[in-house]
């Protein structure tokens, strides 16, 4: 898979050469299912997830951030995964969470099919170059089917992330 386009403990430094998404991301972080019935829904269901975990200035502007991004090219990247995105001035910090939604749905996905493997990256302009860092290793990962496969039976928050600590450990 490659992406179409180029709190935890968000405390990682841009000198570090890999984001760990284990930095970012933690079971409080992760909504497993998503009951969104629309892509348009979908996002504001993970954008609300942020709004209870992250520092945010702005949830509006956030939203609005991740739906112009969403315009330019569906971040539906295929194999049933899509990974939201953008920067916007309502956020402190970069902010990833994550959901699964097992039955699926249309996200006008690269490949067409549905997506029910969703990972939604947030944060400031500042935090460009660790945003293109989370995105570069969110990808990396979600290459694997076998992986891929795990994420979308996981049933728990908890589940979900023990599965990511454990690829990232390899």
């Amino acid at each position: 898979l490659t992406l179409p386009c180029a709190s935890y403990a968000p405390s990682f430094t841009t000198a570090r050469r890999h984001v760990q998404l284990t930095e970012l991301l933690s079971p409080e972080r992760i909504k497993i299912p998503l009951v969104s019935s629309s892509k348009d829904e979908i996002l504001a269901e993970l954008v609300e997830v942020v709004g209870k975990n992250a520092s945010i200035r702005d949830l509006d502007e956030i939203l609005r951030a991740v739906r112009d991004r969403e315009e330019v090219l569906s971040t539906g990247i295929g194999s049933g995964v899509a990974i939201p995105h953008g920067k916007s001035a309502g956020i402190g910090d970069l902010a990833l969470v994550a959901g699964v939604m097992p039955d699926g749905i249309d996200f006008e996905a690269l490949d067409g099919k549905p997506v029910n493997l969703f990972f939604l990256l947030v944060g400031p302009e500042s935090a460009a170059g660790q945003h293109v860092k989370a995105l570069s290793r969110i990808s990396r990962l979600l290459r694997r089917d076998s992986f891929r496969v795990r994420l979308t039976e996981a049933t728990t928050p908890e589940q979900f992330y023990s599965i990511i600590v454990e690829a990232e450990a390899t």
